[in-house]
């Protein structure tokens, strides 16, 4: 039963880690930061710290363990795109503010 939990967990981070894509290449064409939450993107990147943190923690490894950790590292590492890319559109918001004022 704790190896369908694994993989019930593994399918939740990969859908959830499918979606990130599509948020990044979206937000980099749109060059701007309107409508994106930065609350929520800080909140999904705690989560998944938490879930790399318990995977660490759980002392029981093997393969599917082993593949949900990279699958939670890869989402932080799209997440941690997606703040950058943020961040770069908040400049750009900025500079186009100044030069309209």
């Amino acid at each position: 039963m704790e190896t369908l939990s694994v993989i019930f967990e593994i399918l939740m981070i990969a859908l959830f880690g499918a979606s990130w894509p599509f948020n990044i290449i979206r937000a980099y064409k749109a060059r701007t930061a309107k409508g994106t939450s930065l609350l929520f993107t800080l909140l999904i990147l705690i989560g998944y710290v938490f879930g790399i943190l318990s995977k660490i923690c759980a002392n029981n490894w093997n393969a599917l363990r082993i593949f949900a950790f990279v699958v939670y590292c890869i989402n932080l590492v799209m997440l941690i795109i997606a703040l950058i890319i943020y961040f770069r559109n908040k400049k750009l918001d900025a500079e186009r503010e100044k030069t309209e004022a």
